[in-house]
């Protein structure tokens, strides 16, 4: 049943706005292993704000990296995150079983956006106090429609989606396999994609909330593609670093500044939400992850505007692979794009 010993691989399939990841693992009782690495660009308008407007596109682009990178895959762990999708925690009074969960769904019915009949749910209970017999629940929750077209969309790639996760726990998971998490500090895990920013945050040692900011690397996109006239491809490279010795770098990093101010006003009124909501002073600490960690000069900005450290993330840090094996992929460039993917796959796969 334990399989000690042997090796249980599972595959994150991370689907974003700019661009498709995958991670294979292999598990063992030693750690992790890469056993594969993808990643496929899409079309810039395939997706927008968790809009699927290609799908024949995007259904292509799954399938040509599912044969790239290992044909035989079939059983993937996915994410959703956006609009359609809430997260929250709450404190109720200590309860099991029926009585917990008509609790859960009291509270779900107080905070979802949309009609309780209409979403699918999930709960995790965080911790429990027994002196004062109360327990915090992490609640997940997605509109069934959502949730129905997304895994109708993988299953049409010839795949099975054998767990569901949401993007922020991804993310944390990644983190948490691959650092010590410092429980004397608020961290904030970072996680700025194409058209919407992730933040999670860590207080205690804890998860302790999340939310999205809609904005993310599109308006920078946008911005280089029009200030030095280039076509997708060349705008793409560009936000990548690949163009460093084509395009004058003093006018690169201006566009890329004066393209993120609606990028730094969203993250400034998420953390400013998140003190008054829990009442912590200060954010001590930021993991920066995404394709957003990646764009030249974008971290820098971020930390000057913000005033606290950071770092970007590396998922593979506590995971063995073989440098030559990625060679055209180079994962120690790119790590922080494959923080979702790699987080996925290190859910336990039954």
């Amino acid at each position: 049943m334990f399989q000690m010993g042997k090796s249980k691989s599972a595959v994150g399939l991370d689907i974003g706005a700019s661009s498709i990841k995958l991670v294979k693992l292999d598990r063992s009782r030693d750690g992790y292993s890469v056993a594969a690495i993808g990643v496929r660009e899409l079309p810039p308008e395939a997706i927008v704000s968790d809009e699927i407007r290609d799908r024949e596109a995007v259904i292509f682009n799954i399938q040509s990296l599912i044969d790239q990178t290992d044909p035989k895959i079939r059983d993937v762990v996915v994410s959703i995150s956006g609009h359609s999708v809430i997260t929250d925690k709450f404190t109720i009074d200590k309860k099991t079983g029926p009585e917990a969960e008509q609790a859960i769904l009291f509270e779900t019915e107080q905070r979802a956006p949309f009609d309780i009949e209409d979403v699918s749910l999930d709960y995790h209970i965080i911790k429990t106090d027994d002196d004062i017999n109360k327990m915090d629940v992490l609640l997940v929750a997605a509109r069934k429609e959502y949730l129905q077209m997304y895994l109708e969309l993988i299953e049409d790639c010839g795949l099975r989606p054998v767990i569901v996760d949401d993007d922020a726990f991804a993310i944390l998971n990644a983190y948490e396999n691959n650092y010590e998490v410092d429980p004397t500090r608020v961290t904030a895990l970072v996680n700025i994609g194409y058209d919407v920013t992730n933040i999670t945050y860590i207080s205690e040692g804890l998860f302790t909330a999340t939310r999205d900011v809609s904005a993310g690397t599109r308006e920078i996109f946008d911005a280089v593609q029009k200030e030095f006239r280039l076509n997708p491809e060349l705008a793409s490279k560009a936000m990548k670093g690949e163009m460093a010795d084509s395009i004058d770098q003093e006018m690169f990093r201006a566009t890329v500044v004066s393209a993120s101010d609606e990028l730094i006003s969203g993250i400034e009124l998420a953390f400013s939400y998140f003190k008054s909501q829990t009442k912590i002073e200060s954010i001590d600490w930021l993991v920066l992850c995404g394709g957003g960690a990646l764009v030249p000069y974008l971290p820098e900005f971020v930390q000057s505007k913000l005033n606290i450290p950071l770092e970007l993330a590396n998922p593979l840090r506590n995971i063995d692979y073989d440098p030559e094996l990625f060679q055209y992929l180079q994962p120690e460039k790119i790590a922080p794009l494959l923080t979702v993917a790699t987080g996925l796959a290190m859910r336990k796969v039954r």
